[in-house]
């Protein structure tokens, strides 16, 4: 291993898939229509204020329409949700079909039996290389401490063991 080499973007993206990292929805409801997308870059930021981030590449059109939202809705996934997580994935077509969700009054929205759910605003957007880092404020939350999440490793849904 040479570590003066330039690196191969799918090294680089297998080298990244070695480390697991939880799923998380984020959504909202815009002009009555449900838009949402799965994030695997999710983390906790911040205790005061309260903040949570999720890193989204800058060709994703689902961001361009959430981050004018004035809420969104950020689920974490559980293990039961693969397929949920899969179709939130997709480039095109219902990524909603058989799933279960609610909505605040703000238009925040929420897959069922999540993990955990925030209701969020955009805080702050960073540029970082082909990605953003979104910054959203929780303004509340809920979440069940006995349910388990989905993992995402070496580019595989996983549970925990």
């Amino acid at each position: 291993m040479s570590f003066d080499a330039p690196i191969d973007p799918a090294v680089l993206r297998k080298a990244f898939a070695c480390y697991p990292s939880g799923v998380a929805a984020v959504c909202a409801m815009i002009d009555d229509e449900p838009i949402g997308m799965a994030v695997s870059s999710f983390n906790a930021v911040s205790l005061a204020p309260p903040l949570i981030s999720a890193c989204i590449q800058d060709t994703s059109r689902t961001w361009r329409k959430l981050r004018q939202a004035p809420r969104v809705g950020v689920s974490i996934f559980t293990e039961e949700h693969s397929e949920q997580c899969r179709q939130l994935s997709l480039k095109e077509g219902d990524r909603f079909t058989g799933t279960t969700w609610r909505t605040s009054d703000l238009g925040a929205m929420f897959l069922a039996d999540a993990v955990a759910a925030f209701d969020c605003s955009l805080y702050r957007e960073a540029e970082a290389g082909d990605h953003s880092i979104a910054l959203l404020e929780i303004h509340c939350l809920t979440y069940d401490p006995a349910t388990a999440p989905l993992i995402f490793h070496r580019s595989s849904f996983r549970q925990l063991a």
